[in-house]
């Protein structure tokens, strides 16, 4: 038999293919060790924020510290007197953060096998109060005057920009007791009730112990909705409005106004007078993804992704008026929350 025959041929390709099935694992290989590296790099290095052992005192700004080093992810502060100067960065991982009335509501994911989700309820000195499980990807929290922990997860999908994803907006006490699923509550558009199977509720912002704010989204329309534990029912206000936030002395909502679709997704700011229903929209040319929390009650703080720094963020900071531009507020920061020792 020539060693230029059917059999010869044969082998040459099974060993031709082993030669790129060795080249393409060790590629891979080589790929897996240096996004390994990166990650020990961003998490172990020296950080970019100074690392302090305990928070500041007073009123200050909670959020995500994104500065790469010791203490990525971990739950940070400044003083809000003083948002530009050293923060305290505390050894508590947390991919959404919030503080109110004592607690702290620290979203999380558990990465292994499987991949869990979970949130932490803390007192104000970092003490575990309880674990709540999540069913997904940590997206938004916030803490009512009187205790009351609301969490977003994504169930399926990883954006609101996304034409489909599917959330679970739970809202509960520290001991897990609560009112359970908004998905569950009774909802109406125009005196109307939505009965859609595609329902979705994100985005608490609390009024008080009984009423609330929230996004209600279903066949591609959005609506912010005021809502009430007692009744459990959530009516509409208007529509094209996403996570909203209440101001701290309860006359207005700011939220994200929506402009374009898929991948020309744009949200704007905009803020409702809840007196006069007159309608304020904030352009922003780059346009932001976050739900909005207020500094006070005349300037809105919101989170951006760093631009060419995967896994970082900055907060900026913005006139609740027209025309207003936004000006950056703390480098190295996502997932703002401001707490105010004096109520």
């Amino acid at each position: 038999m020539s060693d230029t025959g059917p059999k010869f041929l044969g082998r040459q390709r099974t060993l031709v293919l082993i030669a790129i099935a060795v080249l393409v694992l060790g590629a891979a290989g080589i790929y897996s060790v240096q996004a390994f590296q990166r990650y020990q790099e961003r998490t172990t290095g020296a950080s970019a924020a100074a690392l302090r052992a305990t928070m500041p005192e007073g009123d200050r700004i909670v959020f995500r510290n994104t500065a790469m080093g010791e203490g990525y992810g971990s739950m940070a502060a400044v003083a809000l007197d003083a948002p530009s100067g050293q923060r305290a960065v505390t050894e508590i991982p947390c991919d959404r953060v919030a503080e109110r009335a004592g607690l702290v509501s620290c979203m999380k994911t558990r990465r292994g096998i499987p991949t869990t989700f979970e949130n932490d309820v803390l007192d104000a000195d970092g003490n575990l109060v309880e674990t709540l499980p999540l069913p997904g990807i940590p997206s938004r929290t916030r803490i009512s005057d009187g205790g009351l922990v609301a969490t977003t997860s994504f169930v399926t999908g990883h954006s609101y920009a996304a034409g489909s994803f599917s959330t679970e907006t739970t809202v509960t006490r520290a001991d897990g007791s609560g009112y359970g699923n908004l998905e569950d509550f009774t909802m109406m558009v125009g005196g109307e009730e939505l009965t859609a199977v595609d329902r979705n509720v994100w985005g608490v912002s609390f009024v008080s112990e009984d009423e609330f704010y929230v996004t209600v989204a279903s066949g591609g329309n959005t609506w912010l909705m005021k809502g009430s534990f007692s009744t459990r029912t959530l009516a509409s206000v208007l529509g094209n409005a996403e996570c909203p936030s209440v101001s701290p002395d309860r006359t207005r909502v700011a939220y994200k106004k929506r402009t374009g679709s898929g991948a020309a997704v744009h949200w704007d700011i905009a803020v409702l007078d809840l007196q006069t229903g007159k309608e304020t929209v904030i352009g922003l040319r780059d346009g932001f993804d976050d739900q909005l929390e207020w500094l006070d009650d005349g300037r809105l703080l919101f989170g951006v992704p760093r631009p060419g720094a995967v896994g970082d963020s900055d907060v900026y900071v913005i006139d609740a008026r027209a025309e207003a531009e936004p000006e950056l507020l703390i480098e190295h920061a996502w997932s703002p929350s401001v707490v105010r020792t004096a109520g």
